[in-house]
């Protein structure tokens, strides 16, 4: 496709407004981005990203239309894996949450112009040399059998590159609000935040390595792989935001990440045998990420009510206890007050029964002092009256006769 240079102008200062908006307007002071905040901001991403799509396709046609579709759904799949990742590094490094943004806000820019300089070597590449289409089909399979075996993300480590920046600029120790650098003494130092930089845009690099080749998989056209790429890593921000603390319940979604890029790479390694239709790329990619998704909420639904169920049990399994507990020293009382009849007062035999007027049977209100033989009995309110040293049997049948 002939894209006029007007159109490149048009796109590229949409761009660059947007990033201003955000950097000067937007985001100006350091604040910790909220969850409502994040949804929205992805939505209105989203809702961009696709209708760009509706523009390319009224403009150059449906095959070219699918084509944008699918690379922004290979960018946009490896962009939630990509957050993840993010928020270890700026874990490990200890980053607050309120100067977070404006890292990933830099870091994004300088993305976008390397992964400009990478479609633009990669598309010279498989024009002139053109046996290099197996080389990426390689490094894609390579890039899926990674991944399918990584279990979880960890902290990349570049010491060479750190090494290299610390030697040319000395590193403070502490934070100094969002600043990448500051000047002390004459002497220019660098914040924890610019290492943070550093290490996420060395990251990006791998990730292009990856991402990349996985696009022009689906197209070369320049200004279809450009654009998918930059409304993927526009959203990119406030999708981490949103995504960042539900590593755990995304289970699946780094095997289905591989599947994607597998047979990606299967389509790259086949070009020259198989041309596959333009429409079979974002369908496939739109089936894989639908299965990953459903299959991810059944676990994670699967896993709180297994989680319930079994706090449920714990605390129905001690009211149990302390209930069989009580129930059991009341046994012991009406059990006691059953064959010790002799134990009642003269006043509790003249009461009736609670059949008789409705009132609590005889020995109701006993409470058990002890167990076993020769155990005494406490009578509620009333004591066992003993006269002239008598049994209290001797009053109980005395009570009758009188």
């Amino acid at each position: 496709m002939t894209v006029p240079v007007w159109a490149w102008a048009a796109f590229l200062s949409f761009v660059i407004a947007m990033l201003a908006l955000d950097v000067f307007v937007l985001h100006r002071r350091a604040h910790e981005v909220s969850l409502r905040d994040a949804g929205v901001w992805s939505a209105v991403w989203i809702i961009i990203g696709l209708g760009f799509g509706g523009v390319v396709w009224a403009w150059a046609g449906g095959g070219t239309a699918q084509a944008y579709l699918a690379g922004y759904l290979i960018e946009k799949s490896l962009s939630v894996d990509n957050s993840f990742l993010f928020a270890a590094i700026f874990s490990a490094f200890a980053i607050p949450a309120r100067y977070q943004h404006r890292v990933l806000m830099f870091g994004i820019i300088g993305a976008l112009i390397m992964r400009g300089a990478f479609i633009a070597a990669g598309i010279t590449l498989l024009e002139t040399i053109h046996p290099v289409i197996y080389v990426f089909g390689a490094v894609l399979l390579v890039a899926a059998v990674k991944m399918l075996r990584s279990g979880t993300q960890t902290v990349p480590e570049h010491p060479r590159v750190l090494r290299v920046l610390r030697r040319r600029l000395p590193v403070t120790g502490q934070l100094h609000g969002q600043r990448f650098v500051l000047r002390d003494k004459g002497h220019l130092l660098a914040t924890p935040l610019l290492l943070t930089l550093v290490v996420v845009e060395t990251t990006d690099v791998i990730f292009a390595v990856d991402s990349i080749p996985a696009v022009l998989a689906v197209t070369t056209d320049p200004f279809v792989v450009y654009t998918s790429n930059v409304f993927a890593l526009l959203g990119m921000r406030a999708l981490y935001f949103l995504l960042a603390g539900a590593a755990a319940r995304l289970r699946y979604l780094q095997p289905g990440l591989a599947v994607v890029l597998a047979a990606v790479a299967v389509k790259l390694l086949l070009a020259d045998v198989w041309e596959f239709p333009a429409w079979s790329a974002p369908a496939f990619i739109t089936a894989v990420l639908a299965v990953v998704a459903a299959a991810s909420i059944r676990d994670d639904r699967r896993a709180r009510l297994s989680d319930r169920h079994a706090a449920q049990q714990h605390q129905g399994g001690s009211q149990a206890d302390h209930r069989s507990h009580a129930d059991g020293g009341q046994q012991v009382v009406l059990h006691t007050a059953h064959h010790r009849p002799d134990l009642l007062t003269e006043e509790q035999e003249d009461e009736p029964s609670q059949g008789e007027a409705g009132q609590p049977p005889h020995g109701a209100g006993l409470e058990a002092a002890g167990t076993g033989d020769g155990a005494g009995c406490a009578v509620a309110d009333h004591q066992p009256r003993h006269r002239d040293g008598e049994h209290p049997g001797h009053v109980r049948r005395r009570a009758r006769i009188g």
